[in-house]
């Protein structure tokens, strides 16, 4: 929630951060009365609060007190520990929670936060812009933790309407947002997208049939899609567990896998425009550039598209199916630009 790290104050002073054993030992004592029991389903345990139990600092041995991070020892007695951090959390001087989220936020459209990467804030890795980092924390508590009013400013920000392409004076600017990033669809989005597009729903398991990706909770419900695309396993709290670097076998998988052609083929929407709807190839052609790419085709790709439906013996639904295909496997389609 904060974009903090301190796991290395629960044995020693951070050496990079300003955070002590007793900050980590104090924000731990906001958990020490979470109680767990087994429930009578076998598969389930009950989480609740106990009221009692206290957290033993490693040096002194004695109880410590729950204390806010970088703030002060609240009164917890007789509350539940939990309610009054979560209280402390949102809470418009919270000078960590606001500022967090909305470099999460500006960091999935930007492709990069302000403080980067964004579960990493610390003093010795500060933001590129300051002023915006802050400002955008005091817009959210402004917005009252509305996501579309900061979503809107950013949307409509003259940084994230800039061009991929470069010039001499920004072309090695990777801090400062001189231009926009390419940078490849996340795993989720992309199967959504790939679903989407060809009107043939995933199934996954334990989720009823058209469930998208980015509903998923469970982090060991997945798929080979999903893997090889850098879906994070959800293992730890971490957030680069989720990778959009492209590989090799992302490649040879929308190329040769099942992912692409067979939903193709099994949305049938070619096959419906063709021969129920009896549209010519070529507005096909127009259907399909504009439902993959959001644009017309060019000259040159209708020119490349005539040429292969006037080969001898071609097939116009065979050919169509090639061209939708070939359009899905397409960087246009897989990046972001």
């Amino acid at each position: 929630f904060m974009g903090i790290r301190t796991q290395c104050a629960q044995c020693h002073n951070h050496p990079f951060d300003r955070w002590t054993m007793d900050d980590y030992y104090g924000f731990t004592a906001f958990f020490s009365q979470v109680g767990r029991k087994q429930a009578e389903d076998y598969r389930e345990k009950i989480v609740y609060n106990r009221f009692s139990g206290e957290t033993k600092h490693p040096v002194t041995n004695a109880n410590v007190a729950p204390k806010f991070l970088g703030g002060d020892a609240p009164e917890t007695k007789g509350k539940d520990r939990r309610e009054v951090l979560a209280d402390w959390l949102v809470a418009g001087d919270n000078p960590f929670f606001s500022t967090s989220i909305a470099n999460r936020v500006w960091a999935h459209f930007m492709g990069s936060g302000l403080v980067d990467p964004v579960d990493d804030i610390r003093v010795s890795n500060p933001p590129s812009n300051p002023e915006l980092f802050d400002e955008m924390g005091e817009k959210l508590v402004e917005y009252n933790y509305d996501f579309r009013k900061l979503v809107r400013d950013i949307c409509t920000s003259r940084a994230y309407g800039r061009s991929t392409a470069t010039n001499e004076s920004n072309a090695h600017d990777s801090r400062n947002y001189a231009h926009a990033t390419i940078r490849r669809v996340p795993a989720e989005s992309l199967l959504d997208c790939i679903c989407q597009v060809t009107e043939s729903p995933e199934k996954f398991s334990g989720l009823p049939l058209g469930s998208r990706a980015v509903q998923i909770a469970d982090g060991a419900t997945s798929n080979y899609f999903l893997t090889t695309f850098g879906r994070s396993a959800r293992a730890t709290v971490c957030d680069c567990e989720a990778t959009t670097d492209p590989s090799l076998s992302q490649a040879l998988h929308l190329l040769n896998g099942s992912s692409v052609h067979s939903k193709i083929v099994r949305g049938g929407l070619i096959k419906r425009w063709l021969n129920d709807e009896k549209l010519e190839p070529e507005a096909v052609l127009d259907r399909i550039y504009r439902r993959a790419l959001s644009r017309d085709p060019s000259t040159e790709e209708r020119e490349s598209v005539k040429t292969l439906l006037a080969e001898e013996g071609a097939q116009p639904q065979a050919v169509m199916e090639d061209v939708f295909w070939a359009v899905l496997n397409g960087r246009e389609f897989v990046f972001n630009h």
